[in-house]
């Protein structure tokens, strides 16, 4: 009998991607979009040092990057006051979840995590036959005292836990996170998403040089930075965890521009500090926008804010269609009870007066908001 061509798991998941993009949503609707806001992309767009330094090493697109992303891991860990054995850089956080998925979860293997929390970690799990087990959240934040519970009753392998969040935007003190790390089983790697710390208070954040055995970080150059199609991340953590990456990484993922890129912006701080500010008074905008027509948006230290629409996720679901239609994108969490909000992206002045306008039209339609 002739063996299958691929293995039982592999074929029993659906051929799907965690995220819909705005190029397939415009294939299927026939929609262009004037504004995309859905994706929480800086389209403020990356230094001109990156734009500068990416254009030089795209004459040396012939050769290979640097398989040990050296100079890149020296320049973040200089940043950070730590040394380059504490860093591992991949082809942005999702690619270095994959990877530590793959490092640490085997077909049963339970994992932890708030249930509508960031998707494409649960695809990650999904993909290695881990069961992913989740807790809900209290007040539209992620639940550390449920997390903690959890992961001392079921001992996973990966408890995974963003902040700030995605997709509410909400935030807890580093006081809170710090008692998280603490209260993680020493079985358990507890995975710190950090993809939006830029963004967030100061307050926020632990010390960078918080380290434990069972402890990763991961920061991002798609957002802050503006390199979202670059596809940089970083993971920061104890040598003896970090070197594992580099038993399964392609050595060769990241392209002489993306570490030319990097290096650029890394050595930009104004220009972050810059897009920092014009993020924090896009969120001020758009809070002023959803209450004004009456929809109540969510406090967020992010570069979106989310924004509840009263009822379910049914009307919810339709005024994301209805704004999209008339040609913004934005999204909305696909898990209940999150899937009464819809997200937005910050933008640049005009894109804040368009969605403006299309969500007073598009309110028209749907009705007013419910509950």
């Amino acid at each position: 009998m002739m063996q299958p061509l691929f293995t039982a798991l592999a074929r029993s998941l659906p051929a799907t991607v965690p995220f819909v993009g705005p190029e397939a949503i415009e294939r299927r609707t026939g929609v262009t979009f004037k504004a995309r806001l859905g994706a929480n992309e800086s389209v403020f767009g990356p230094s001109p040092r990156v734009i500068a330094a990416m254009a030089e090493a795209a004459a040396q697109s012939w050769a290979y990057g640097d398989p040990e992303v050296h100079e890149l891991r020296a320049a973040i860990a200089a940043f950070h006051g730590l040394d380059p054995s504490n860093i591992m850089v991949g082809e942005g956080i999702d690619g270095l979840l994959g990877l530590l998925v793959r490092l640490t979860v085997e077909p049963g293997d339970t994992v932890v995590t708030s249930k509508g929390a960031y998707p494409t970690f649960a695809f990650h799990v999904a993909g290695h036959g881990g069961l992913l087990d989740t807790v809900p959240y209290r007040d539209d934040r992620e639940d550390i005292d449920a997390l903690i519970e959890r992961a001392r009753d079921v001992r996973p392998k990966l408890l995974y836990f963003a902040n700030p969040d995605n997709p509410t935007g909400s935030w807890h003190e580093a006081s809170e996170v710090e008692r998280l790390i603490e209260a993680t089983p020493p079985e358990t790697i507890l995975v710190l998403d950090e993809a939006y710390s830029d963004f967030a208070p100061a307050s926020a954040l632990p010390s960078v040089t918080l380290l434990r055995p069972n402890l990763l970080r991961f920061r991002t150059f798609s957002k802050a930075y503006g390199m979202a199609g670059v596809r940089v991340g970083y993971a920061i953590g104890e040598p003896d965890a970090i070197v594992q990456f580099d038993k399964v990484r392609n050595h060769f993922g990241l392209s002489r521009m993306a570490q030319a890129g990097a290096l650029a912006a890394l050595a930009d701080q104004s220009y972050l500090q810059e897009t920092v500010a014009r993020v924090t008074r896009g969120r001020e905008r758009l809070a002023a926008i959803a209450a004004a027509a009456g929809l109540r948006p969510l406090p967020s230290a992010t570069n979106f804010v989310a924004i509840g629409c009263g009822g379910d996720g049914a009307y919810a679901r339709g005024l994301l269609d209805a704004v999209i239609r008339r040609g913004v994108f934005i999204r909305m969490p696909g898990v209940a009870p999150l899937d009464r909000l819809i997200r937005v992206t910050v933008g640049r002045d005009a894109d804040l007066d368009l969605f403006e306008t299309v969500l007073t039209d598009a309110l028209t339609e749907v009705g007013p908001p419910r509950g």
